[in-house]
């Protein structure tokens, strides 16, 4: 796959040449489009005509006629230009160090060095600098699109929990198994002596696998499930998809291990649980913190700060309360009042130099001064705990499954609006 397949080549402005013959000026590009307060080129539509061409000439499918696909590419050329107006005058800018990073991302996407990037554009056709300007104008749409769309959807409480209620809610949210499995075949009215005979065949192969045998190799081997020659291998199934017993079993397996043979209508099955994700509880650390900062200012250097922290430390250290230096001394206004107790926390919302002293100090000691960008502070951990997050962190994926169904529906309605509200003449 060509990288330019990621990246939509865009053509630059309109190209003049001189005519040696006439002496005089021949343009080989023209406008196709008077879009609000911008043109579209006709180098533009053909651009990007060739690459939809092209997309979908790899896929094996009709390309349809062209003044069908012409019109196409050009709506869609026409909703991008709009939306890059809208980003213009809202004031979004993507600098040249944010610009980097993402070109540095899909460049290690594609498991490339930036160098090795850069080369593999120019053997696809697609200069850096348009790749860039393609690139920086994609980010452009993107962030307008979370602005304007984003802002017009509203997902109620009610809705979290009607959906966590419900079948799909509880599908969607379930854990997921990377299962393989070995089938031994029970024939429709098989006779009891067959029936006990391959139940002697599945104990056989459980207790191989128990002593370390193969689990691939067996069901290559032994099974008569079609993923025998893959090695018995199902993919990713949710929690909610399987029949019992397995749903119950598999949710107090460890990655690695293997079911009993369980009988079912086809014969006796044995499952092993290869990966599990998502699903299971969401333990988090919590600590309870408080601290003291002292702020560098106009009237006090960071040498200063850092002085008066060191004699508040000494005064801890001596013996005076903790809370009552904090409420006399203390410059966080969110803290001071409450003795400089920030309550329990999850570390991971404070700053790192922060979070890496409260981490080396031991419940109920107090830190020696140190410096963050907020200026200089003195904590004290009073306490950790695991706290178990599973049902808010159940609440926050409901909250995204219906803000992203809810966005797919309001982006489309939101093209259409600043579609219809827009001049437009087309001139092919």
């Amino acid at each position: 796959m060509k990288l330019s397949d990621c990246l939509r080549p865009l053509m630059l402005g309109a190209v003049l040449i001189g005519s040696m013959a006439h002496a005089e000026v021949q343009p080989l590009d023209r406008v196709v489009a008077i879009v609000d307060n911008d043109v579209i080129m006709q180098s533009q539509l053909n651009s990007r005509l060739r690459e939809v061409q092209q997309t979908i000439a790899k896929r094996g499918a009709a390309v349809p006629p062209d003044d069908v696909l012409q019109n196409q590419v050009l709506e869609r050329l026409i909703l991008e230009n709009l939306q890059l107006q809208i980003g213009d005058r809202s004031g979004i800018r993507i600098g040249d160090e944010e610009l980097n990073q993402a070109i540095g991302t899909i460049a290690q996407r594609n498991n490339m060095t930036p160098a090795q990037f850069k080369a593999a554009l120019t053997r696809d056709g697609l200069s850096y600098e348009d790749a860039r300007d393609q690139v920086r104008r994609e980010m452009i749409i993107s962030r307008v699109r979370q602005r304007r769309v984003g802002e017009r959807i509203q997902v109620s409480d009610q809705e979290v929990k009607n959906f966590l209620a419900s079948d799909l809610g509880k599908m969607q949210l379930s854990e997921e198994y990377r299962l393989a499995n070995i089938l031994i075949p029970v024939q429709e009215g098989a006779s009891s002596d067959a029936i006990q005979t391959a139940a002697k065949q599945a104990q056989d192969i459980y207790s191989q696998l128990k002593q370390g045998a193969d689990f691939a190799q067996m069901a290559i081997a032994r099974s008569a499930s079609e993923s025998a020659l893959e090695g018995g291998e199902m993919g990713w199934r949710k929690a909610g998809q399987l029949p019992p017993p397995f749903d119950t079993m598999l949710s107090t397996m460890s990655a690695g291990e293997v079911t009993e043979p369980v009988r079912t209508p086809g014969g006796f099955i044995i499952i092993k649980l290869q990966e599990k994700r998502g699903g299971g509880a969401q333990v988090s650390e919590e600590v309870n913190v408080r601290h003291i900062l002292i702020k560098p200012s106009e009237i006090r250097s960071d040498a200063e700060s850092q002085r008066l922290a060191q004699r508040l430390y000494d005064r801890i250290a001596a013996g005076e309360d903790f809370a009552e230096l904090a409420k006399n001394f203390s410059e966080d206004p969110g803290s001071a009042l409450n003795g400089g107790s920030l309550n329990w926390i999850d570390p991971k919302v404070l700053v790192p130099e922060f979070q890496a002293v409260m981490n080396s100090t031991p419940s109920g000691e107090v830190s020696k001064p140190f410096r963050t960008s907020f200026g200089w502070h003195i904590l004290q951990v009073m306490g950790r705990r695991a706290t178990d997050n599973s049902e808010k962190f159940r609440e926050q994926q409901a909250m995204n499954i219906l803000r992203n169904r809810k966005y797919d529906e309001e982006l489309q309605t939101w093209l259409r609006q600043i579609r219809d509200e827009a001049y437009v003449e087309t001139k092919l």
